[in-house]
């Protein structure tokens, strides 16, 4: 089966700085809209920035013996796009909730990753894997 991009809607606090943050940020293509939504190209998929009240901070999960927020949404990206996006927010001056790192290094599922919140304090994780093959091994 063709892989298709997934869609995730979200609630946010205001679209100006969903707008910045997304678009400005990250450099998402901003899609379609009205006064209450946005939509963004996020690394291939469809995102749509709803206005709303946000959930409160969630929990934490642990991964490789790490606190991880959940719930949060992310994308997989080459490694040189993950490596240049996390270059640019660490310019930008973000603050990461985990900054970017690479986990199991050497092992077949190396991924690199790094969890920021946006301004609405939505959790997001952008990750790459050295080989894409291992995304869904065991």
């Amino acid at each position: 089966m063709a892989q298709l991009p997934f869609h995730f809607a979200f609630p946010v606090k205001d679209l100006s700085t969903t707008r910045a943050f997304y678009g400005g940020l990250l450099g998402c293509t901003e899609g379609r809209s009205t006064e209450t939504w946005v939509d963004f190209d996020f690394f291939g998929n469809q995102i749509s920035a709803h206005l709303g009240t946000p959930a409160p901070p969630g929990a934490f999960g642990h991964v490789d013996g790490v606190e991880v927020p959940i719930p949060h949404a992310g994308a997989l990206l080459p490694w040189d796009a993950f490596e240049a996006l996390a270059r640019r927010l660490e310019a930008a001056g973000v603050q990461f909730v985990i900054r970017p790192s690479v986990r199991y290094r050497g092992r077949p599922e190396e991924q690199a990753t790094m969890f920021l919140l946006d301004p609405s304090g939505n959790a997001l994780e952008l990750k790459a894997f050295r080989d894409s093959s291992a995304v869904y091994s065991r």
